[in-house]
């Protein structure tokens, strides 16, 4: 029998003695029962009993909340942080390494200077104006390769993000307490900062390709034109040459 149903027992049972008691005392044998006092002690035990009860019924209540508690402190045992730091490294890695031209302003501001000018080339010799066109060229070339570098790497990430996905949401549905669900989700807010770090570095190779093409392209028609005006001036341009096709 639960301990509710013996409380409500006595309390049925103090009731009934109440009920039924006699207003005179009766004696048996020299001793007096007094129903009364009888049904009196019965109440006062059953409500003792049912304080009892009410008291481990909190004590219950604090355990369970304890355990609650700790269930929230608890860590998850799933991390994929030091895979997607590794992903990320990578991506640096890749940035660090761009031929040529790197991600710096100081690099792009010295290359520029030598062999993009924006000013009159008319004193340049004419040597160094077919050199800063090869390498010109040779900048847009590498800066294409870097940017199919950064999208072959990005690309590549794709496989690891669905599998980290994967156990992190698994992990997450699975979370015993408050601490390892934040956890989960901390996990997965760093794993769409990883995407997006992957994406700006795409987006950014391709945009210095494009640009490094673009000041080609501005170069070579300056460096056109100044050998169009060279070719051109009064006495320096082309001159005929007598050529004897057989030797007589």
């Amino acid at each position: 029998m639960t301990r509710s149903r013996i409380t409500h027992l006595a309390l049925g049972a103090a009731a009934l003695a109440l009920a039924v008691a006699a207003p005179a005392d009766a004696q048996f044998g020299g001793i007096v029962y007094d129903p009364t006092n009888y049904a009196q002690n019965v109440l006062t035990a059953a409500r003792s009993l049912q304080q009892i009860n009410n008291q481990i019924t909190q004590i219950q209540n604090q355990a369970q909340s304890l355990i609650n508690q700790a269930r929230n402190l608890t860590n998850l045992p799933t991390s994929v942080l030091s895979t997607i730091q590794q992903d990320i490294g990578r991506t640096r890695a890749l940035i660090t390494q761009a031929q040529q031209i790197a991600y710096r302003v100081e690099n792009i501001d010295q290359v520029f200077s030598q062999r993009y000018p924006s000013g009159s080339l008319a004193g340049t010799p004419s040597g160094t104006l077919v050199t800063n066109a090869q390498t010109r060229w040779t900048d847009a070339l590498a800066a294409y390769q870097d940017s199919l570098r950064t999208g072959a790497t990005v690309t590549g990430n794709l496989d690891g993000t669905a599998a980290q996905t994967s156990t992190l949401v698994t992990a997450s549905q699975g979370a015993t307490g408050a601490l390892q669900a934040a956890q989960a989700g901390n996990q997965l807010i760093a794993l769409q900062t990883r995407q997006l770090a992957d994406l700006t570095a795409m987006l950014a190779a391709q945009a210095r390709a494009n640009a490094i093409q673009s000041a080609r392209a501005a170069a070579d028609e300056a460096q056109g034109r100044e050998e169009a005006r060279r070719f051109s001036q009064p006495g320096t341009g082309y001159v005929a040459q007598s050529v004897a096709l057989f030797h007589e």
